[in-house]
């Protein structure tokens, strides 16, 4: 039986250019990727590196978001391969490597991410490959065509082997770490010009080697001027901030009526 995952749009449209925008998960509640799930998002972003999401969490999350066929990243709390393949054995999407500051690490997330002689190690008993239902070769084919490595550009070490990264095989896209830039450059804001000046550097050598890219922007506003510089993905606010805005928002108007 050929396998199929339920949220196998997300890859092909990456690659395809299509100007996609997601968020940051920070709550390790089923409860809350249901909801997030019947959005309009074009994916989300689990992140494990920042909130405390373990193994049972991210499961439970990944199983509400394929059910209702959201794609959905993990932002792993390290390049370990065991981080990656913990994120990928229960279906994620895809993932977010955090901290990626040279050629050699961007090769070993690659090749924690993809099935073969010196990669992924192989189960096909997960929520993944399908508890069982597909063979060895269906299973290498579903991870080789739709699970998508993001890899993060967040540190000064990056910067300095930024070609030697994005030319990496397998890496689909450079995700820029705005707020990481910022204080690694000792900026109080990401609009500083030493960050924006940075990041344009990840998009040049991104294009260059016809690599997708992804940023983190504060606002709408933002999004114009980094699509002209060839960014596609945009992962903005997150379920917290959310939350927040929503409070505001109704104290704001209920308190106007007082």
């Amino acid at each position: 039986m050929a396998l199929s995952n339920p949220h196998n749009n997300f890859r092909r449209r990456l690659l395809a250019g299509d100007c996609l925008i997601g968020t940051f998960v920070k709550t390790p509640s089923m409860m809350v990727a249901e909801v997030l799930a019947s959005t309009d998002l074009d994916v989300v972003c689990i992140d494990a590196e920042h909130a405390p999401f373990d193994r049972a969490a991210i499961d439970g999350c990944l199983l509400a978001y394929r059910a209702a066929e959201m794609p959905a990243l993990v932002r792993v709390p390290s390049a370990a391969p065991e981080q990656i393949l913990n994120a990928l054995d229960c279906g994620a999407t895809g993932v977010l490597v955090p901290h990626v500051d040279s050629a050699k690490k961007a090769s070993a997330c690659v090749a924690a991410s993809r099935y073969g002689s010196r990669g992924r190690g192989y189960a096909g008993s997960t929520r993944a490959a399908g508890y069982g239902g597909g063979s060895i070769d269906d299973n290498i084919a579903l991870n080789h065509a739709e699970t998508a490595v993001i890899v993060q550009i967040e540190d000064l070490a990056a910067l300095e082997q930024i070609e030697a990264i994005a030319s990496e095989d397998g890496i689909d896209c450079l995700f820029i770490g705005m707020m990481d830039l910022s204080v690694a450059l000792g900026a109080s804001s990401a609009a500083d010009p030493r960050v924006v000046n940075a990041a344009e550097k990840v998009c040049a050598a991104a294009i260059a080697q016809n690599k997708c890219l992804g940023i983190f922007v504060p606002n709408i506003a933002s999004i114009e001027y980094w699509r002209k510089r060839g960014v596609t993905l945009f992962l903005m606010s997150s379920d917290h901030a959310f939350i927040k805005q929503g409070v505001a928002q109704l104290t704001a108007d209920a308190r106007a009526n007082f």
